[in-house]
């Protein structure tokens, strides 16, 4: 970490694995030795709502919230999630995007219109990793690995050791499960 606390934002929708990344995230960085705190808000994900949750790592950590400007790094599981919480970034903060869209039901009753442009425009302002984590997870094995691409790709933002990450991501997913979500961490790391 480059700084005293890195304030991290995941933003996504009801089912994409917000809260296991929450949790792999927390605890690597606990067995690395930092402090940490976090939160998921999940009322509306069994609908296919928005889901949000914040971690915070650092020496000393008080609570997982921070305000709007000073998040260092936003992984958005779905692009409309990055525009819909940019805001919580700094100046030139990081933003890890899963380019899979899933349409908000008003996108799909054609009241809105997605939001293409303003999510391209996120690049002017953020440091953008664009992934299409759902094809990679579907060519790996299984969709339900797109999180833990994103998850390899966030790694390399913090100073944890890999091995760290790769003994809590199989301690969190099921033993079947291993070594395809060990390839997904790996695939994210290397982009």
């Amino acid at each position: 970490m480059r700084k005293l606390t890195t304030n991290i934002m995941l933003g996504g929708v009801g089912g994409q694995g917000l809260i296991l990344m929450t949790r792999i995230i927390s605890q690597a960085a606990l067995k690395d030795g930092y402090d940490v705190k976090s939160n998921d808000v999940v009322g509306l994900s069994q609908r296919g709502g928005m889901v949000w949750g914040n971690v915070k790592i650092g020496k000393k950590i008080y609570s997982p919230n921070f305000p709007p400007g000073e998040g260092d790094i936003l992984v958005a599981m779905e692009p409309l999630e990055a525009l819909r919480w940019s805001a919580v970034l700094r100046d030139q903060g990081r933003i890890i995007m899963n380019t899979k869209h899933f349409y908000p039901t008003m996108v799909q009753q054609e009241k809105y219109e997605y939001p293409v442009k303003e999510i391209e425009n996120l690049k002017s302002k953020y440091k953008v990793t664009a992934i299409n984590a759902f094809e990679e997870a579907r060519r790996i094995g299984k969709k339900q690995v797109s999180n833990v691409i994103l998850l390899g790709a966030l790694a390399q933002d913090l100073e944890i050791k890999v091995d760290t990450w790769l003994e809590t991501v199989k301690d969190n997913v099921p033993k079947k499960a291993i070594e395809m979500n060990i390839e997904a961490f790996e695939f994210g790391y290397k982009i």
